[in-house]
């Protein structure tokens, strides 16, 4: 056989594999396709691994009677004791009550900051100054409050002092007084969060339908309220879905400024959690009850985020 015909041969063999133009060109809208996810994956294996897997945890533990030794199934007695405990039922309520009057006046306060934000120049120019008690650690902010409020009597001296009451607040003593002051504290560190998603909800709407209501006469709140909140309600439930379900972990305010005080009456449902596993060393009652929890919080989240949706396309 000739060279000529054994390089033919080796041509022809070897072509097949040599890639092609075409063949890049579909290899790279794979990897282009591709590379988000590639890029996001080491993130979302780590967040998997921290939610997942404790959640699965705390499921299989609340099954089982789970103190110092080995752990004992009980089925499901955790969650029938869970029913019949007045505790339990006081900490949801008090989760909801603190949560809901915190929540509405987040969302109230920061609706009014953002309409002004918005439209205002001068206050436009310092919108960053609505941001610094979001800048704060949370144990600093429950500090702080206590020291105003109970511990150093801070703001009883200055009511003192401009004569409007003869002695100190006794705001630990009071079941509302120690829910305003959690709900004060709250409401202070956490509305520049509904402050900054409604703010960028608000611009960014379309200004031609703004200009042609203004052209025809409307006025600035009748456009806020009849055309910018229409659009921006799944902004405004999914931002409200995100701050209750942080007010539902709310703990590190109840830690330090009421301890549940007085008798369970600012316990929220993270105290209560917290209160059975690691005081009473009950970990799979406490388990029952955080499972029930994050069932309440994922059906709740998922009827107010739906109806939101769909009262904005009608």
């Amino acid at each position: 056989m000739s060279k000529t015909t054994l390089s033919e041969a080796g041509a022809a063999i070897a072509a097949p594999d040599t890639p092609t133009p075409r063949t890049f060109k579909r290899r790279s809208k794979r990897m282009k396709a591709a590379l988000p996810y590639l890029l996001v994956a080491p993130a979302v294996i780590y967040l998997l691994g921290i939610t997942f897997y404790p959640g699965i945890y705390a499921i299989t533990q609340s099954f089982y009677e789970v103190k110092f030794g080995p752990w004992k199934p009980v089925g499901w007695a955790n969650y029938a004791k869970l029913w019949n405990d007045h505790q339990f039922w006081q900490a949801l309520w008090n989760t909801f009550i603190i949560g809901a009057i915190s929540l509405t006046l987040q969302c109230l306060i920061a609706l009014a900051l953002a309409f002004y934000a918005y439209r205002d120049p001068w206050v436009k120019g310092w919108r960053i100054i609505f941001l610094i008690p979001m800048l704060f650690m949370p144990s600093a902010v429950a500090f702080i409050y206590k020291l105003m409020f109970l511990d150093g009597r801070v703001f009883s001296d200055i009511l003192i002092r401009l004569g409007l009451i003869e002695t100190n607040l006794a705001i630990q003593s009071s079941v509302w007084g120690s829910r305003a002051l959690l709900i004060l504290a709250d409401v202070w560190q956490w509305t520049p969060f509904l402050f900054i998603i409604f703010v960028a909800g608000l611009q960014s709407q379309d200004e031609e339908v703004e200009e042609a209501a203004r052209l025809d006469g409307a006025s600035w709140y009748a456009i806020f309220w009849n055309i910018s909140l229409p659009i921006m309600k799944p902004i405004i439930a999914v931002a409200l879905i995100l701050r209750a379900i942080d007010i539902t972990t709310m703990f590190t305010n109840v830690f330090i400024i009421t301890k549940g005080g007085p008798a369970f009456g600012t316990e929220t449902i993270s105290y209560f959690i917290y209160r059975t596993g690691f005081k009473f060393f009950n970990f799979g009652y406490a388990s029952a009850a955080s499972v029930i929890m994050l069932i309440l919080t994922i059906i709740i989240a998922q009827f107010v985020v739906k109806r939101a949706f769909v009262s904005a396309r009608t």
